[in-house]
C-alpha cells in the first residue's frame, strides 16, 4: 500500500501545481478573448458559498452521468463508424484471447508482486473513489474551481463507467481466464464472481482516472507518464489471469468514451467559468491486415 500511497500523493500534489501555474497565467494574460456568458459564470462561481457549491456539483455530476447514459441518441455517421469499429476490432482480438492469456500469465510469473498490487488496489472502488473524492474535496476546501471541475469529471466519469461495468459483467457472465473454460465461456446474468470477466471494471476505473487526470495537462511527459501508471491496473489483470485480453481493450476505449462524453457536457453547459483547451490527443482505432490498436494523434 506505499506504493500505492505515493502514487496518490504525487497525483494530487501534480494537480496543485498545475492549477497554482495556471491561476499566475491567468492572471497574467489579457481578459478580452472571454466570452460575457463566461464572465457572468465565473461571477456567479465567486459569489457561491461551499454548500451551493455542493449542490452546484452534485448536479453536474448528475447530468455528466445522464449526457454518457444518452449518448447514443446524439450520434451521428462517424460516431457509429468509430464505435462500429471499436466492436469490429474486439471481435477480431477474441481470435487471440487465448494465447494472449498464455503470454501475460507468463509474464505475470516474473513481475514484481508490489507492482501488481499496486495495479490490482488502483482499479478498486474503495481507493478510486477515494482518490476522486479527495480532488473534489481539495477543489471545494480551497474554493478553486478548476480542482472542483476536475473531481467532478473524475467522480462523474467513474461513477458512468462503474454502473455499465456491473450491469455488462452480470448481463454476460463470461468466464475468467482463471476458470480454465476457454474465453467463449458463458453464464449470463450469473452471480459468480468467476462469471463476471466481461468488460475489466478494473480497467475501466483506472483508465478512466488516468485519461480524466491527463487531460487536465497541456505536457506531453507528464500525459506519457499518467497514461503509463493507468496502464499498469488493466496489464495486472492480464497478469493475474483475471481478465481476457479482449475484457481489457473494451474497458480501455469505454473509459475514453466516458471520460471525453463527461468532459464535452461540462463544457457545453458552461458548468464552469474555466474553459478546457482542446485535447492535444486525439484517439482514434486503427484495424487492418494483422494490426489492431488505438492511435493517439498529438
Amino acid at each position: 500500500m506505499t506504493y500505492t500511497k505515493i502514487l496518490l500523493t504525487s497525483i494530487l500534489l501534480a494537480l496543485v501545481t498545475y492549477t497554482g501555474h495556471s491561476q499566475n497565467s491567468e492572471q497574467n494574460s489579457e481578459n478580452t478573448s472571454s466570452t460575457q456568458d463566461t464572465v457572468d459564470v465565473k461571477d456567479t462561481q465567486n459569489t457561491m458559498t461551499r454548500w451551493q457549491m455542493i449542490k452546484h456539483d452534485g448536479l453536474s455530476v448528475y447530468g455528466g452521468v445522464k449526457h454518457v447514459y444518452t449518448g447514443p441518441l446524439r450520434w451521428k455517421g462517424k460516431d457509429w463508424l468509430t464505435f462500429g469499429g471499436v466492436i469490429a476490432g474486439n471481435a477480431i482480438l477474441l481470435a487471440v484471447d487465448e494465447p494472449a492469456d498464455e503470454i501475460f500469465r507468463k509474464q505475470g510469473d516474473g513481475v514484481p508482486d508490489l507492482i501488481k498490487e499496486a495495479g490490482f488496489r488502483f482499479g478498486k472502488p474503495l481507493l478510486n473513489y477515494g482518490l476522486t473524492t479527495s480532488v473534489y474535496t481539495l477543489g471545494l476546501i480551497t474554493k478553486n474551481e478548476k480542482i472542483r471541475r476536475t473531481g467532478v469529471l473524475l467522480i462523474a466519469s467513474a461513477t458512468a463507467g462503474g454502473l455499465l461495468q456491473t450491469l455488462g459483467k452480470t448481463a454476460v457472465g463470461r468466464a475468467r481466464p482463471l476458470e480454465e473454460e476457454g474465453n467463449l465461456s458463458f453464464r449470463f446474468w450469473s452471480s459468480e464472481a468467476g462469471y463476471h470477466s466481461f468488460p475489466s471494471g478494473h480497467a475501466i476505473l483506472a483508465f478512466t482516472t488516468a485519461h480524466a487526470f491527463a487531460k487536465q495537462f497541456d505536457n506531453l511527459w507528464v500525459k506519457g507518464g499518467i497514461y503509463a501508471l493507468g496502464l499498469v491496473t488493466p496489464v495486472s489483470r492480464l497478469w493475474s489471469g483475471a481478465h481476457w485480453l479482449t475484457d481489457v481493450t473494451l474497458g480501455l476505449a469505454m473509459s475514453v468514451l466516458i471520460v471525453d462524453s463527461v468532459d464535452n457536457y461540462l463544457k457545453k453547459d458552461k458548468r464552469y467559468a474555466h474553459r478546457s483547451k482542446k485535447p492535444k490527443i486525439r484517439w482514434n482505432l486503427r484495424v487492418g491486415a494483422g494490426q489492431v490498436g488505438v492511435v493517439g494523434r498529438f
